[in-house]
């Protein structure tokens, strides 16, 4: 089989080397071109001593007839789709994480039963390929849904041991559940393989330790002997941080298209409220206080106030200021929060406490932004604490990351886990009074400082909410 790698770095030297040292007995691999864009490349000048074909493009290799699989070894999968997408339909290609598992694995079962120094260089060989060439997390399951081996990354992403998850059923330890995947939105890619006798590819949702969601997009492929499928290979790579960047971005484009509808209502709505109050107001100055239409006057007055107020969040939402940042005690941010709304807790009974650390540096911040975000985030506790119970603010200092975080946790009716996935839409709220913007703006604002807002809530045991701040302040871009 003739072999074209695309990608001339370290692993095409050790894909040069590994099949020059070793014997094959399904297929005889026969490298005759390597490609990559720098010249210097340490596989590039390893295939010129050895007189193949070297070129920067790997474009060149979809015209020639000579070529039956290409194994991409840059790491990149857009290089990886680009090629299934170029190369001629009986050219093979696959990716770097495969590459040579994916030839050997078949004759690593088959040497089972040979003399103890080929197991042993086979066992060794495995072991490279699964717990170093491999850098995704990979999984060799049998037909009964058991895992048979399990590589060092996959252990450390679960959390988990060899002992623990070796004999396991796989949707056990991936899923924490007590049958195999199903579904149109969740297939399960053995079944799959089982079914077409050839590799698949899809994605799930994993649970770590925690219960956690990872994302995963998955490759699978068949272990077969004499024509019989007897397990598959199962190699994951993590995609939540793109999942979480796309997330974000679509969350993004829709705070500012709503920022901007916000923003045009608020202002052709303020000018008729500004209207009926004065208006209202004057009247009343006319009228006995006595009179009936004094009280209904005053009902009037009352609710353009209150529809004035929606009209200011709309505008605060919709600016999206940007953070003008000096050094801050984030401490002393909070005492004077608390102090400017602790009658509202008191009115409610509720006691306010604090657990502030003595050793946090200070931040670069804006000092009314964050002010704004723990007073909102103060009366929603307050709001959803019934009397007699409490409310703590906490601060510490995150060494290892450079983040100090406030952390406000109450007593209250806590959030559902479905009202969580939504608390920080605009709009969304719980409260028949409630805009729903005032998370919102919160979210925003932390955002804007580059930093993090976590929730960890159970309904009927209070809620808590996390701020997590960078001292550096916000990355200038």
């Amino acid at each position: 089989m003739n072999i074209a790698i695309v990608g001339g770095g370290t692993r095409c030297l050790y894909l040069l080397d590994f099949i020059k040292k070793n014997k094959f007995n399904v297929f005889k691999p026969n490298i005759v071109a390597v490609a990559d864009s720098r010249e210097n490349a340490i596989g590039i000048i390893k295939a010129k001593e050895l007189g193949l074909f070297v070129t920067n493009d790997y474009n060149n290799f979809f015209d020639r007839d000579d070529i039956e699989l290409i194994v991409e070894l840059t790491g990149d999968l857009d290089i990886y789709n680009d090629i299934l997408a170029k190369k001629k339909k009986s050219v093979r290609a696959i990716a770097h994480t495969t590459a040579l598992l994916f030839w050997e694995i078949d004759n690593a079962y088959k040497k089972a039963n040979d003399i103890e120094y080929q197991l042993s260089e086979t066992q060794n060989i495995y072991e490279v390929l699964m717990n170093q060439f491999i850098q995704e997390e990979a999984m060799v399951i049998d037909t009964d849904y058991r895992v048979i081996d399990i590589n060092e990354a996959m252990l450390n992403k679960l959390g988990l041991t060899a002992e623990e998850a070796l004999g396991q059923y796989c949707y056990q330890i991936g899923h924490h559940q007590d049958q195999p995947c199903s579904g149109k939105n969740h297939p399960c890619p053995l079944a799959e393989i089982y079914e077409k006798n050839k590799p698949c590819m899809t994605n799930h949702t994993h649970l770590d330790q925690n219960n956690n969601e990872i994302y995963y997009a998955i490759s699978c492929y068949p272990l077969t002997n004499n024509g019989e499928i007897n397990g598959v290979i199962e190699i994951m790579r993590d995609i939540t941080h793109e999942i979480e960047v796309q997330k974000a971005h679509m969350q993004q484009e829709k705070l500012i298209s709503i920022g901007r509808l916000s923003a045009g209502i608020a202002h052709e709505i303020n000018n008729p409220l500004t209207t009926i109050m004065t208006s209202s107001m004057m009247l009343q100055e006319e009228v006995d206080p006595k009179a009936d239409i004094y009280k209904e006057l005053e009902i009037i007055s009352d609710e353009a106030k209150r529809c004035r107020k929606i009209v200011q969040n709309l505008l605060d939402f919709a600016r999206q200021t940007k953070p003008m940042q000096k050094l801050h005690d984030i401490n002393e941010i909070i005492r004077d929060s608390v102090h400017l709304t602790k009658k509202q807790a008191e009115f409610k009974d509720i006691y306010v406490n604090s657990k502030l650390a003595d050793d946090l540096p200070p931040v670069y911040i804006d000092k009314e932004q964050i002010q704004q975000i723990l007073i909102n985030l103060m009366l929603n506790a307050v709001e959803a604490t019934d009397p007699g119970g409490s409310i703590t603010f906490t601060t510490r200092h995150d060494a290892s990351s450079d983040e100090i975080c406030i952390i406000v946790e109450d007593t209250g009716s806590g959030i559902s886990q479905a009202d969580q996935e939504k608390i920080f839409d605009p709009f969304f709220t719980t409260r028949e009074d409630g805009t729903g913007l005032g998370l919102s703006i919160t979210h925003s604002i932390v955002e804007q400082h580059s930093g993090r807002i976590e929730l960890d809530s159970q309904p009927g045991q209070g809620s808590r909410f996390t701020v997590s701040l960078t001292v550096g302040g916000v990355t200038e871009k």
